[in-house]
């Protein structure tokens, strides 16, 4: 039995925060190491591709920046499966923005195309979660690093 139609990640949260700052805290390394990954190559720029690295694990990723719209939209692709993760920032107020985080495009076998699936709703939730708390709160909630802290690398 083939899964029909193939999953789609679709995560939101409303961050309390102006589109400029949360687009900002997404394409900026410097404020985006703050709540995901620990280590980039670079900003994302349209056409750019950048290695994402979270050293406590030792696991990196590379992605292909396809579309940036300057507090708006992000599109990106990662280049060891071909998925596809798009940001939509969405102004609500002044001072707030919804944010959806849509990842789609998963193949392979039909367990593992669930299994990525079911992966990817709670790491980006708890991306979401960890911008949020940063932007509104600047708290560091260490979600990523502790999600899995016994698969640490040993140093």
């Amino acid at each position: 039995m083939a899964l029909d139609p193939v999953p789609v990640v679709k995560t939101e949260m409303l961050v309390r925060k102006p589109a400029e700052d949360v687009f900002e805290a997404f394409v900026n390394p410097e404020i985006t190491t703050k709540f995901w990954f620990t280590k980039s190559s670079g900003r994302l720029e349209p056409g750019k591709k950048v290695k994402w690295e979270w050293e406590m694990y030792g696991v990196s990723g590379e992605i292909l920046v396809k579309e940036i719209m300057p507090n708006k939209r992000i599109l990106i692709q990662y280049a060891d499966d071909g998925t596809e993760v798009e940001w939509v920032f969405t102004p609500r107020t002044g001072n707030e923005t919804f944010v959806t985080i849509t990842h789609s495009g998963f193949t392979g076998k039909d367990e593992d195309i669930v299994n990525y699936a079911i992966d990817s709703m709670g790491g980006y939730t708890m991306v979401l979660c960890g911008v949020k708390a940063f932007l509104e709160h600047n708290i560091l909630l260490n979600l990523v690093a502790d999600k899995a802290p016994d698969a640490h690398v040993r140093r």
